[in-house]
């Protein structure tokens, strides 16, 4: 916790080379940022304004409950049991600092040093967010899973969960994934839900569901699969990719007996959230007006963004070189994996940062297993391109990333073919 992980050292040299180099023009597909959608900032302000006038007094200048806001913990309920037919009561609910903040939670409560054993915070799959990788305190303290990986047509692939190796876990004390992923932008289907939670069973431990790109908002991905109620499973909810990523607010809904120690952790280590936030989103979802953005504006800009980015790199990517793309479910990410032994994620980093363009690495998605599992180059020859750019400049940063891999090609002495 003391030191920067992988991805965010590369945020870091992105954000200081941007910033001190003047003059230079940046090509950025490597940001994490939602998009800034105008109809999105606009339906943020209008509801943060309401709040502001109607309960700033209240909600700013007081303390309030660890649990959360009171009218938003309401309003959560009967969403989610009006939406999906859930019977969840507030003791079932916590709200917190950022979903992120939620699973480190999860994590320090549910895994590390323990009276019969150390347990670990596990990954069912990797490739899957770099920021789980700092939620332990102990080290060694996450493990995450190599995938099977199944080649799919010409161009496209998918990740598959390793079933033997999840029984095979013997310290395990908590799983966690995000669906969509990122980076890849897969979604969990129910079948492998189902699967998860039969080994969370198996192992009796809980399963942590980061829906931070899923349903039902952002719902960026029209295959993003509704959230599932269970007694182990934690289902993570985040409103950063709905539009408001510096607000740092989400909220998860658990049984009880899972929830109520994420009280107990908020209430010990921040106290409580922002309320101001918390008020302007229990409005947003009493209303119906975060469901219509969705909808209307958020789902279809992803897509149609998608579509573009992934159009792009078909036509501009070299046709002799053996890439493929992530047939991906949603997210904000496409991930692209280049099958040749002369790549190297980090050198197409440096090599692009030198022309003027960032992506990210794909090794930092990855948690290093004891034997690999026989996979680990794949984690070497992945990238990952942002979609959430202007569109001019995905399609110049897309051009320099082919006329790169070309010169990588070259340079290492492979034959055109």
């Amino acid at each position: 916790m003391a030191s920067l992980s992988g991805l965010r050292l590369i945020m870091e040299d992105i954000a200081t080379t941007v910033g001190s180099a003047t003059g230079k023009k940046w090509t950025n597909l490597g940001i994490g940022n939602p998009a800034a959608i105008p109809e999105v900032q606009d339906t943020w302000r209008r509801m943060t304004t309401r709040a502001l006038n109607s309960s700033f007094s209240e909600v700013s200048c007081g303390y309030g409950s660890s649990r959360g806001l009171p009218d938003l913990i309401d309003a959560i309920a009967e969403y989610f049991n009006g939406r999906y037919g859930w019977d969840v009561t507030p003791r079932n609910i916590v709200v917190g600092p950022g979903s992120q903040m939620l699973c480190f939670a999860a994590a320090a409560l549910f895994t590390g040093p323990g009276a019969d054993r150390d347990t670990r915070l596990v990954l069912p799959m990797t490739p899957d967010y770099t920021g789980y990788q700092g939620l332990s305190l102990v080290p060694g303290g996450v493990g995450g899973i190599a995938p099977v990986v199944q080649p799919v047509g010409e161009r496209s692939f998918r990740y598959l969960f390793d079933e033997p190796a999840l029984d095979e876990l013997t310290d395990v004390g908590l799983l966690l994934l995000s669906s969509p992923s990122n980076p890849a932008g897969r979604s969990v289907s129910p079948d492998e839900t189902e699967l998860l939670l039969a080994a969370a069973g198996r192992h009796d431990v809980p399963l942590v569901i980061d829906n931070a790109y899923g349903a039902p908002f952002p719902a960026i991905g029209g295959l993003a699969s509704a959230p599932v109620r269970d007694e182990r499973a934690v289902n993570v909810f985040s409103i950063s990719k709905a539009g408001l990523p510096g607000e740092r607010l989400g909220f998860a809904v658990a049984d009880e007996r899972l929830t109520e120690p994420i009280v107990s952790f908020m209430a010990n280590s921040t106290l409580h959230a922002p309320q101001l936030v918390q008020s302007a989103l229990a409005h947003a979802l009493r209303t119906d007006a975060l469901d219509t953005l969705v909808a209307s504006v958020i789902t279809p800009f992803y897509a149609e963004r998608r579509k573009y980015a992934e159009t792009l790199l078909a036509e501009t990517l070299p046709e002799d070189i053996a890439w493929r793309l992530y047939a991906s479910d949603g997210g904000m990410f496409c991930w692209v994996w280049v099958d040749e032994e002369w790549f190297d994620d980090l050198r197409l980093y440096e090599t692009l940062k030198g022309r003027g363009v960032f992506v990210v690495p794909g090794r930092y998605f990855f948690v290093d297993t004891p034997d690999g599992g026989g996979r680990e180059r794949h984690s070497r020859q992945c990238f990952r391109v942002s979609i959430t750019a202007e569109r001019d400049a995905i399609a110049a940063g897309v051009e320099v990333i082919s006329a790169v891999l070309r010169d990588m090609r070259a340079e290492s002495g492979q034959p055109t073919r």
